[in-house]
């Protein structure tokens, strides 16, 4: 049998798997992040990206590889919430069903800000504002829901508006970062606890990774094709990430588990 690894398609993973050499012993399944926590537990698949927050509901049952992540530190650009009406008048907000993670930070962001508003699951993009106040969306529906607010490609990113069109747009990355001054970690790579990674496949992710990052360039003219975006806000986007655990990110992610009520990751592999 394959060693099976699970890979989201987003953008964001881009550099991480787009010069990925997959031999014919290992297999890829693809799936959005909430099939990809599923998949591992289950056994369908060996290695996947996990959501943090997975993750840290299921300590003692999961391991991660300690070098990876997919983090940022401030904006991330595509864990968005559009909204209607302001932050502090939310009351009826339609989540994605792709990421816990990113519901759970809403919800925090959310409470610490007092704001009591009802998180419904539904799967809708901006159409959505016409019965919600607000729409959370993640990952390439965030980044091209948000590029289609724009009259015009910003020059800098300090030239991104807040509030294209009249809808707000709150990234909660940066939202995060106001409150703690840390990176937020999205994702993980982890196996089951008792089945320890084989090395030669711990050594096709690095090697992928340092090929990604050393030509984002690439990366990013094909994600943009991809996708239908300038090539330039594509690569911003993934420059902008933190692929690889280091210890701020691991600040970061200790202060997710304090904010949400669990005990702080340390079951990592040596690898």
């Amino acid at each position: 049998m394959p060693y099976r690894i699970g890979l989201p398609h987003y953008a964001n993973t881009a550099p991480l798997v787009h010069f990925l050499e997959v031999p014919q012993e290992v297999e890829v399944r693809w799936g959005v992040p909430t099939e990809l926590n599923r998949w591992l537990m289950e056994g369908a698949v060996d290695l996947s990206l996990v959501s943090s927050y997975f993750y840290l509901e299921a300590r003692g049952a999961l391991r991660a590889l300690p070098d990876f992540s997919v983090a940022v530190l401030g904006a991330v650009y595509s864990v968005n919430l559009f909204h209607t009406k302001s932050w502090e008048q939310l009351r009826r907000v339609a989540v994605t069903g792709e990421s816990a993670t990113s519901v759970r930070l809403l919800a925090y962001l959310l409470e610490r800000g007092g704001v009591a508003a009802e998180l419904v699951t539904a799967d809708v993009g901006l159409e959505g504002l016409a019965e919600h106040d607000g729409v959370l969306l993640i990952g390439d529906r965030a980044l091209a829901a948000y590029a289609s607010l724009l009259e015009r490609t910003p020059a800098s990113v300090h030239d991104l508006p807040t509030r294209p069109g009249g809808t707000y747009v709150s990234d909660l990355a940066m939202r995060w970062f106001r409150e703690t001054r840390l990176p937020f970690v999205f994702a993980l790579w982890a196996t089951r606890a008792g089945e320890q990674p084989p090395p030669e496949v711990v050594e096709l992710l690095r090697r992928a990774r340092r090929r990604g990052l050393g030509r984002l360039g690439a990366v990013a003219e094909a994600e943009a094709e991809r996708l239908g975006l300038p090539a330039a806000m594509l690569q911003h986007y993934l420059w902008n990430f933190r692929y690889h655990l280091e210890a701020p990110d691991r600040l970061g992610l200790a202060a997710f588990a304090e904010a949400t009520g669990h005990s702080g990751p340390e079951e990592y592999w040596s690898v």
